[in-house]
């Protein structure tokens, strides 16, 4: 099948490259001129394992075609998917400024029929609105369906998850439409959910609020751990034995993040608000995963004695998770930042990525960072990090104050080099 994928942004890109490998002929288009430049050169603009193998792959054997000419891509084929960015607006809603700005791009090519799959995450309704906004442009009903395709990747295993999903979301009120996009997934086994437009869209938001509660819950379930001395590792592990509850998403930490769950979690909630619903739980979700970083910063002071700037904290990791360069509501970020504003001399490592942050050095190792520090926090749980010789960090640093923001080292590696092991509901 012939696919134009609007944007080449992590969604776009992804989706792309694995269509392409499926054999469909896919072009990725964005308005970005040096994006797609940089794309036809090979260059990849994310981290994201197999995803540059799969694009050289896929490009040298003419299947995969990167361009900056939106109308004419369009134009050019029988499925158009849009692939572009919801950011969050100042009230924290869902914008659909670029959602919008691509509708009134197809509204100018729509002289034969288009199937145009939203792929792009967005707020219940979007897929009505949609269609009442072309028709308002005054384009014929009969020359387009629109139809609701959210992702369900994670940063880090996008492909993977993109061959292996849980299952394929199709919302559209048309069957011949649905048939189409299904269509595009074949050679991949998974369960078709068929809904229409309004249910698959929350489908997509309910699911990503549903995790954001779990890891908001086992992060508060942590805390008490903390209190009563016991170990959250085992108790999550006991209550995702629970085949109701399940084990993934119950990893204690510092907080969620990444482009997703923040994102949709407000979204949802404004979402929500437009139509007189408050979402109290979400908003305590949210409120939950933004004190995580106050309450590790508050386990350190208890351990240090003090924070100050005589005190030198060593942060290894900056994205929001491993395996990924991405620094969209990073946690680590926000603990960096307010470890600096408690005026602590704050040094960082991240083997990808050292944004710019105002009282932040970046180290060119985990080594260099551990150097003359009172305590150290791993952030990001790289396997460098989790892996590390602990001796060696140990006779770089000044203090012996080890704090786990994701709860994934090893406490006894840690108290064998002579250090002082703090994690989050660990005993």
């Amino acid at each position: 099948m012939r696919i134009c994928i609007i944007g080449a942004g992590y969604v776009g890109l992804t989706t792309a490259a694995v269509l392409s490998d499926l054999g469909h002929k896919v072009r990725c288009v964005d308005r970005d001129e040096t994006k797609i430049n940089a794309l036809e050169q090979g260059v990849i603009p994310i981290f994201e394992p197999g995803l540059s193998e799969l694009v050289v792959r896929n490009r040298k054997e003419g299947r995969l075609t990167f361009s900056s000419d939106v109308a004419a891509s369009m134009d050019e084929h029988e499925l158009i998917m849009i692939a572009v960015g919801t950011p969050s607006a100042a009230d924290g809603s869902a914008d659909l400024v670029y959602v919008r700005s691509v509708l009134l791009a197809v509204s100018t090519v729509l002289h034969t029929h288009k199937v145009i799959i939203m792929k792009s995450t967005v707020p219940p309704g979007t897929g009505v609105w949609a269609e009442e906004f072309l028709l308002g442009l005054g384009v014929p009903g009969t020359l387009f369906d629109i139809v609701s395709n959210p992702e369900f990747l994670r940063e880090g295993t996008a492909i993977h998850d993109t061959l292996n999903p849980d299952r394929i979301v199709i919302g559209s009120r048309s069957v011949d439409a649905a048939e189409k996009v299904r269509a595009i997934y074949n050679g991949i086994e998974a369960e078709t959910v068929w809904t229409g437009q309004t249910e698959a869209e929350l489908i997509k938001y309910g699911s990503n609020a549903f995790l954001a509660t779990k890891l908001s819950f086992v992060n508060e379930l942590a805390r008490v751990c903390d209190v009563f001395g016991a170990d959250i590792m085992q108790v999550a592990e006991g209550i995702g034995k629970d085949t109701r509850i399940g084990g993934k998403f119950l990893q204690a930490g510092i907080g969620y993040g990444g482009s997703c769950l923040p994102k949709d979690v407000s979204a949802l909630i404004g979402a929500a608000s437009s139509r007189k619903i408050g979402l109290e739980l979400l908003r305590e979700v949210a409120a939950v995963n933004a004190s995580q970083p106050d309450y590790y910063i508050g386990k350190l002071e208890k351990s240090l004695g003090r924070l100050d700037s005589e005190v030198k904290v060593a942060v290894l990791g900056a994205t929001f998770k491993e395996n990924t360069d991405d620094l969209r509501y990073s946690q680590a970020i926000e603990l960096m930042k307010r470890l600096a504003a408690r005026g602590c001399a704050v040094t960082a490592y991240d083997p990808l990525v050292s944004p710019a942050l105002p009282g932040v050095v970046w180290a060119k190792s985990a080594a260099d960072a551990a150097t003359g520090a009172h305590a150290l926090i791993v952030a990001t749980g790289w396997k460098e990090f989790v892996d590390a010789d602990w001796n060696q960090l140990r006779q770089k640093m000044s203090g012996t104050i080890v704090m786990d923001g994701r709860n994934v080292l090893n406490p006894t590696k840690v108290r064998e080099a002579g250090l002082t092991y703090v994690g989050l509901g660990r005993i």
